[in-house]
């Protein structure tokens, strides 16, 4: 198991989530990141969330990999 920690950022602001998951694989690891991007995309409100990006870092702060919400945004619209 590794812990992954969650952050977006579009390139004004950055968000840092509280959502902080351990995960067996990097499959797992994607999955959380989808369901945190289409957590938020879901919430109502005014912001526009084609230009974040949600980055996965491990326990040593390195990025895992980025999730561009545009990404997402297509299959939920």
């Amino acid at each position: 198991m590794t812990q992954v920690h969650f952050h977006c950022s579009n390139g004004q602001r950055v968000l840092v989530s509280s959502c902080d998951t351990e995960v067996a694989d990097l499959d797992e690891a994607r999955e959380q990141a989808a369901m945190v991007v289409q957590s938020l995309i879901a919430t109502p409100g005014a912001e526009d969330w084609r230009g974040w990006v949600l980055h996965v870092r491990d326990d040593l702060g390195d990025e895992v990999f980025a999730l561009p919400f545009k990404a997402l945004i297509r299959y939920l619209h």
